[in-house]
């Protein structure tokens, strides 16, 4: 009997993780979503795979590295969008790397020198996947679609309607998950960034602990992205000029260029935060599985590969591919 696709909700870069890796398993699977790129929230990220302090837990420490070498591999395909760069993040006391020099790649202290004024210390690292989110889209979808993926253009309510068509679910709604899985843990953080010219940059620069607010700058291929802000609760879609205007202001003191750069676009993304990233399965009703991916604030780029790669567990252990 032929069994009925899996259903992945969101064609956000974690959507499109899955459903990638889930064809790679040899499933038949169906992305449904209302927003495609460039209209999604991972559209507006800047982004890198980089580890954050504030976003980890147990589970993270076997995410990272799946992340890392599928980004790392894909920094050979030309077209992927993804490059592997050097950069330094910079602290304004002196900082503990009890973990972080096990896990990035050509990590060392900064030397005095690096460091501009104001910074007490910084991690250098090298061979850093900085991923150009539009490309990386682009080529998540080709992706996609070359594995046999089928794309519906669909405004979900309700997983019901989906248990309808399909037996197995997997939920990388995002945002959108906070109404479709009850989950009233989910907060939107909003994170407004400016686009500005490339003027030659190569390294990414981050500054978590700026007491005005988090300041980095990751250069593109055409362009630099600037940031930023992280505001729980701030639904706020418009970009702000005053916030623009310091967002320039404390990335021109990490790099002075910034300030003469001319800007390109402003944009925001509402992150889908959360406590903890929501990664586990359930099962409404018999011979029913819904899988759930969702919360990931800031790291979701991060974690993409490396959570796509659980959820693919899940579902092969209730449903393998053979069977389908």
């Amino acid at each position: 009997m032929t069994r009925s696709p899996i259903v992945v909700i969101g064609a956000g870069v974690s959507g499109l993780t899955c459903g990638v890796r889930l064809l790679e398993e040899g499933y038949d699977v169906e992305i449904w979503a209302r927003e495609r790129t460039p209209n999604t929230t991972s559209d507006v990220a800047a982004a890198t795979w980089y580890p954050l302090r504030g976003e980890r837990d147990e589970r993270t420490d076997g995410w990272l590295p799946v992340s890392l070498s599928q980004f790392t591999a894909l920094a050979a395909v030309s077209d992927s969008g993804v490059v592997l760069r050097g950069g330094i993040e910079l602290f304004r006391h002196p900082a503990d790397d009890t973990w972080w020099r096990d896990i990035l790649p050509g990590f060392r202290r900064a030397r005095a020198d690096e460091l501009p004024a104001g910074f007490a210390d910084g991690f250098v690292a090298h061979g850093i996947p900085v991923i150009e989110m539009p490309l990386y889209l682009d080529w998540l979808t080709r992706r996609f679609g070359s594995l046999g993926g089928r794309s519906v253009m669909r405004t979900v309510t309700a997983l019901d309607e989906i248990f309808e068509t399909a037996d197995v679910v997997v939920n990388c709604g995002g945002l959108g998950a906070r109404a479709l899985a009850g989950d009233a843990s989910m907060v939107a953080v909003r994170g407004q960034v400016v686009r500005v010219e490339q003027f030659g940059l190569d390294r990414y620069i981050l500054d978590e602990q700026s007491p005005d607010g988090i300041a980095y700058v990751y250069p593109r291929s055409n362009d630099v992205v600037l940031g930023g802000t992280r505001e729980p609760g701030n639904e706020r879609i418009e970009p702000d000029p005053e916030t623009a205007r310091e967002i320039v202001r404390r990335c021109s003191l990490l790099e002075p260029r910034v300030a003469a750069a001319r800007i390109v676009s402003h944009a925001v993304g509402l992150r889908p935060g959360r406590p903890t990233v929501r990664l586990e399965a359930e099962r409404p009703g018999p011979g029913r599985l819904l899988v759930h991916d969702y919360g990931h604030g800031g790291s979701g780029v991060t974690l993409s590969w490396g959570c796509a790669e659980d959820v693919a567990a899940l579902i092969r252990a209730e449903r393998p591919a053979a069977a389908g």
